[in-house]
């Protein structure tokens, strides 16, 4: 039993004797059992494992989490099989989905769609048990989702209607389309296991791809209620979802070599590992989202009114549990002392508690093993001559983690190098401007920069330099992965590949053309081809 205990100072906003159950049923099931292998919803009769709450209760001075469910622990038998499902649908390229018109795909993600907004509440309510997330936010997950597949599917008529003519260059004739690569494996990550999960699914699918999706270690019962939608809106092997250790179910698949296209959110590491166990990494085609160590930069002239609750958003929203949060702050000499007590004022003035009261904030870690990992950090720095400044920063309760506030932070300390991926500020400050330069240009990861300021004079040269370090430039504000129209990459290795709605059906396809010199009687065999209707790729349908 997980007993209550704060090993730093009392944390002020928070009373753990709080932290009760007032009677909101636990949305206990066993649908995290069900998985999706060639058009057919199966039950998993094999070994499990059971999905604890993220929010705990405490009662009687321990901490209780209750029980959501089992879920698989699937192995390559399952892997192989969701493998055969996905390769018959695309059969060589001659499957229905990859054959089928632009438009056909998009009436059925728009069935699909239409099917997922009836889970919504379902979906939500799951979010918050098993991540952690506030309620809030968990709806806005959802939210998102359905409004980045209508965009997908906005963008992918633009698209088509751009491809819809004909080329006539130098004597040839060529209508240029986009066409899938192939089987696609699908991972997501467990901190958004809905929204971008579907950020890379739903592009390869609406593109001709049939893939299989292996679910996120946190978050996998939340997509049980998703599989009718899926089963019912596209053809047997388009959608494949297995679940289970990462390297039971991926290896035997990344080994057969037959996957042509790999989607994975996650660490720089486990990317590597996959990458490599290919046995053709030529022909592996990778779209790739992964670690930020991104940095906050307070100038001279910053206006804390403004940079202050950015910061803050942008550290802490879901507990700093975002690739695109920033992860260090470099304030100038001259603001450090009004910054970090404004800093320390607004986390004590947070909420924190369960995800589903109001006005809360601040809630339990998803990761429970991440809880250890963030409280060595916090010990390293403070032997390294840095302190905690918030009142009960760094104090946890089981998977709770109270945001720590942490200064000066050094070159020799990890918190000056590692994504953190939790609610740790650490702060640096700076006299020149040369020495965040330094940092950015000396950083393993390049994907994102607030700056704080506004004089042009400074901020031009700034931009100049930093652009050609990190992939997007915040001024102003918190860094950040929308509106999902906007280009989504990174530089080093944060990332492979760009994630947005246009960019994604590029990533996810090919140009293929179908060309012929322009002699009479091969013009007028284009034009028998399009009067008979006989071909899905080579048409000249206009999408409204």
């Amino acid at each position: 039993m997980e007993t209550v205990t704060s090993p730093n100072a009392q944390i002020p906003q928070l009373d753990p004797s709080n932290w009760k159950n007032d009677g909101r049923p636990v949305p206990v099931t066993r649908d995290g059992l069900k998985y999706l292998i060639a058009g057919e919803i199966r039950d998993w009769t094999g070994p499990t494992e059971q999905v604890e709450s993220c929010p705990f209760f405490i009662e009687n001075g321990n901490v209780v989490r209750p029980q959501l469910g089992p879920t698989p622990l699937m192995g390559e038998d399952e892997a192989i099989k969701a493998l055969d499902a996905a390769e018959a649908a695309w059969a060589e390229g001659r499957g229905q989905w990859p054959t089928m018109t632009v438009a056909q795909r998009i009436d059925a993600m728009e069935g699909f769609v239409e099917r997922m907004k009836s889970v919504r509440e379902r979906v939500a309510e799951l979010i918050m048990w098993e991540i952690g997330k506030t309620q809030s936010d968990s709806y806005k997950e959802f939210d998102r989702t359905i409004q980045y597949i209508h965009d997908t599917i906005e963008a992918l008529k633009n698209l088509d209607r751009q491809n819809s003519g004909f080329s006539l260059e130098k004597g040839f004739l060529a209508q240029i389309r986009r066409s899938p690569f192939g089987v696609t494996l699908c991972m997501g990550p467990y901190n958004y296991p809905l929204n971008e999960t579907f950020t890379t699914l739903i592009p390869a699918v609406i593109m001709g791809n049939p893939i299989i999706s292996k679910l996120p270690r946190f978050g996998q019962i939340l997509n049980a209620p998703l599989m009718e939608a899926f089963r019912d809106s596209f053809p047997p092997g388009v959608v494949n979802v297995v679940n289970g250790p990462g390297q039971d179910l991926i290896t035997p698949i990344m080994k057969s070599g037959r996957v042509e296209l790999l989607a994975f959110i996650g660490s720089s590491k486990t990317a590597d590992i996959l990458k490599k166990e290919h046995p053709h990494p030529y022909r592996l085609k990778s779209v790739l989202s992964l670690d930020a160590k991104n940095l906050a930069v307070v100038l001279p002239d910053a206006d804390l009114d403004v940079a202050v609750p950015q910061l803050l958003a942008g550290a802490l929203t879901f507990n700093g549990q975002r690739c695109t949060a920033i992860k260090i702050v470099f304030v100038h000499k001259s603001q450090r002392e009004a910054l970090l007590e404004r800093l320390s004022e607004g986390i004590t003035a947070m909420g924190a508690g369960l995800p589903w009261e109001p006005g809360v904030k601040l809630t339990p870690i998803a990761d429970r093993g991440a809880a250890d990992w963030l409280e060595s950090l916090l010990v390293e720095a403070k032997s390294m001559g840095a302190t905690v400044l918030n009142p009960g920063g760094g104090g946890r309760i089981a998977n709770y983690v109270h945001p720590a506030l942490v200064f000066p932070v050094t070159e020799r300390m990890q918190l000056h190098q590692v994504e953190q991926f939790g609610p740790i500020i650490p702060v640096r400050e700076y006299e020149n401007i040369s020495e965040v330069l330094n940092y950015a240009v000396e950083s393993n990861f390049g994907q994102q920069v607030s700056v704080f300021g506004y004089d042009p004079k400074v901020l031009g040269p700034l931009i100049d330099v930093l652009v050609n370090q990190v992939s997007r430039v915040n001024l102003n504000v918190q860094c950040q992965r929308g509106p999902d129209t906007f280009p989504f990459t990174g530089r080093k290795a944060s990332a492979e590949g760009t994630l947005s709605v246009a960019d994604a059906l590029r990533r996810f396809s090919i140009r293929s053309l179908v060309a012929t010199d322009a002699s009479d009687r091969n013009v007028d065999l284009v034009n028998e081809i399009l009067a008979a209707r006989s071909s899905n790729f080579l048409r000249t349908d206009f999408l409204f």
